[in-house]
């Protein structure tokens, strides 16, 4: 008994086995298929989701142009809360630059006893000047120091009048570079005081480190002048868009009643509060520069009456851009911390 041939349909899965062993790539193929179909519908998704941005923002940009009054109102109260605190930046930058260009050197005014002559007056300013914390020491005689008055001072002829020179002998000190930190300097001043030939001595920077003290109290009330009025700007930003979600109220349930998630309907009004911090910072700009155009000629006429050719300073570019970046953000996070709750309250029943 010859044996049976084999079905057509036991002979499938042998042929089966057969082409998947002569072309094991083959289902590979099938899974790289797949994988550019997943990747094609992830672009197709990131491209309606990029375009539906931009036409949110585009048609939020329209709505507020199409009320330029109530828009200004808005773009200047949120220009004036940013400009404030700027202003104020720029000026402590000018104070800055002017203190940075003054000799950063402290110098010490030994002033000696009216018993001291001259004779011993430079013997010890010979002996100062030897010192390894001090750079130079200069000598002023009473005589020199009296002519140097009557010539500054225009009181000539009441100087003519005194029957004694009440000026005394003068020892200019300056530390050495190595000895200039403050703890070094006053540890010298205490030294030389202790000397027998001083009657006093004078630290002449002692003015410049309280104009630095100075600026530094007014750096920290700037920034808390910024944190106070960058809380305004959210207040003034949140009731402007929690005014225009009252007047899209209908708009908002019709698209809700559609389908429309809070996500969706949020998305014109975080744009809202994005372009009027914009608007805000970009016109704060534009008033921090004329001020400053205001006031340069003034200024340069000032700098020139003391022989300088000082310049008022500006905002640089990384400046500007971190204002505009940062009324930006402020607009944004205003609305966003209105959008989520008046949303919420709004729901068809």
């Amino acid at each position: 008994m010859s044996p049976s041939k084999p079905s057509g349909a036991s002979r499938r899965p042998a042929k089966r086995r057969l082409e998947k062993l002569q072309n094991p790539d083959k289902p590979v193929r099938r899974e790289r298929a797949g994988a550019k179909k997943h990747r094609a519908k992830v672009s197709d998704q990131w491209q309606s989701y990029r375009s539906h941005h931009q036409q949110v923002a585009l048609d939020s940009l329209r709505r507020l142009l199409r009320r330029p009054l109530a828009t200004l109102m808005t773009t200047l109260v949120i220009a004036i809360a940013m400009v404030l605190p700027a202003g104020l930046y720029v000026g402590l930058n000018n104070v800055e630059s002017v203190s940075q260009g003054w000799d950063g050197a402290a110098r010490l005014s030994l002033f000696l006893k009216f018993s001291v002559d001259d004779r011993a007056a430079e013997e010890l300013r010979a002996r100062l000047a030897n010192r390894d914390d001090i750079a130079s020491a200069e000598y002023i005689s009473p005589a020199a120091a009296l002519e140097e008055f009557r010539d500054r001072s225009g009181f000539g002829e009441v100087l003519d009048q005194l029957d004694s020179n009440p000026l005394p002998g003068l020892i200019v000190l300056s530390p050495s570079p190595a000895n200039s930190q403050p703890e070094q300097v006053n540890a010298l001043r205490d030294a030389l005081a202790e000397l027998p030939e001083a009657d006093l001595v004078k630290l002449d920077m002692e003015w410049l480190q309280r104009l630095g003290q100075i600026t530094e109290i007014s750096r920290r009330v700037t920034l808390a002048l910024a944190i106070m009025l960058a809380a305004g700007v959210l207040l003034i930003v949140g009731n402007t868009i929690k005014l225009a979600i009252e007047n899209r109220r209908d708009e908002i349930l019709v698209v809700k009643l559609v389908g429309g998630t809070n996500a969706f309907v949020r998305r014109p009004f975080l744009y809202m509060g994005f372009w009027y911090g914009l608007f805000g910072g970009l016109l704060a700009w534009v008033m921090l520069v004329g001020c400053l155009l205001w006031l340069g000629g003034p200024v340069r006429q000032l700098a020139g009456l003391y022989g300088s050719d000082y310049t008022l300073l500006g905002l640089g570019i990384g400046d500007t851009l971190l204002m505009w970046f940062s009324a930006s953000a402020l607009g944004l996070l205003g609305a966003m911390l209105v959008v989520g709750r008046e949303l919420r309250a709004i729901e068809p029943k």
